[in-house]
């Protein structure tokens, strides 16, 4: 169970208060949509409640139109074309060579030199966060024709949000990224994992269940973790996981596995169910990275804490 200086969102909007510069993002939608809210106060899928699904969002063309008006779409492999193209059914899209050997390799040096200087957090053993931030060979890889993919997969320009890069197997039981990054409506947030080497079954692939982002999105509210007016709810993480993990056995999906070579990129839809394998070979590393967007055009925030997003 949570502590209660952890669970109180006093203190969250307290720190938020001097953060308005990276959460002014959501305001003008708040006014569109007529919430009482600052840009510091807590946020959760209960406010959104009383609303139509789709409220605030303007109208967008279909996906095959916003992908073909898209530059780097039409440069890429009649493959990778076709692969986006079923992103709405499938749920992912697979990108294979997306990026070449020598931008990975540029990659895993830059992330490098960043640890041996400390000039990124090592607070995780494996994950290294927002090292977009720091890396111009990292931020280019997100913020160039990837991103501009993701705008069209999702209808509205994204925002590069997040930065993960990892050197082993993320082992992270399976779960949806709306929990952690959440927007309203629905649906405006997408990924993107690179491979920055190639993934063999012993070095914790990705796993993924196709078109289980059709699912509902389960949220706070649907394994009891709402919390009161002044407290996020009291649950462990490891909850959520137990109550995914029921619902895909519940429903019998069928787990797919990802074995990518070097420079290839996965992009999954906000509400797909993913995860990683476990990292069985010990003499292997796995470096990849994962990017995390949001759309410009929703609410972008946190459903476990019930935070704005800062971006």
């Amino acid at each position: 169970m949570l502590s209660f200086l952890r669970r109180l969102k006093l203190s969250y909007a307290a720190y938020n208060v001097f953060q308005r510069r990276r959460l002014a993002h959501n305001l003008p939608v708040y006014q569109k949509l007529g919430l009482n809210k600052q840009y510091y106060s807590p946020i959760s899928s209960r406010d959104f409640a009383h609303l139509p699904a789709d409220a605030g969002l303007p109208p967008v063309l279909p996906l095959a139109s916003r992908l073909t008006a898209v530059p780097a779409f039409q440069a890429l492999p009649a493959a990778s074309q076709t692969s986006l193209q079923g992103f709405e059914d499938n749920g992912f899209a697979v990108l294979s060579g997306f990026f070449s050997t020598e931008e990975a390799d540029a990659i895993n040096k830059d992330l490098a030199n960043l640890i041996a200087t400390q000039k990124i957090s090592l607070r995780y053993r494996n994950k290294f966060m927002f090292a977009f931030r720091k890396s111009e060979q990292i931020r280019a890889a997100g913020e160039g024709a990837l991103r501009e993919l993701i705008s069209a997969l999702l209808g509205h320009d994204a925002t590069l949000f997040q930065s993960i890069n990892f050197l082993t197997g993320s082992q992270q039981r399976t779960h949806s990224d709306s929990i952690h990054m959440s927007t309203f409506p629905l649906g405006g947030m997408a990924a993107a994992w690179v491979a920055l080497e190639d993934i063999t079954p012993g070095n914790g692939p990705l796993h993924y269940y196709p078109s289980s982002h059709k699912l509902p999105y389960y949220l706070n509210a649907d394994y009891h973790n709402e919390g009161t007016d002044w407290l996020i709810g009291d649950k462990d993480y490891s909850e959520y996981e137990r109550f995914i993990a029921g619902r895909v056995a519940e429903m019998g999906l069928q787990k797919q596995i990802f074995l990518a070579r070097k420079g290839d990129v996965f992009v999954w839809h906000a509400n797909l169910m993913h995860g990683g394998e476990p990292h069985t070979d010990p003499t292997q590393t796995r470096k990849s990275m994962v990017f995390h967007y949001f759309s410009q055009a929703h609410i972008c925030y946190h459903e476990i804490t019930q935070r704005p997003a800062l971006l």
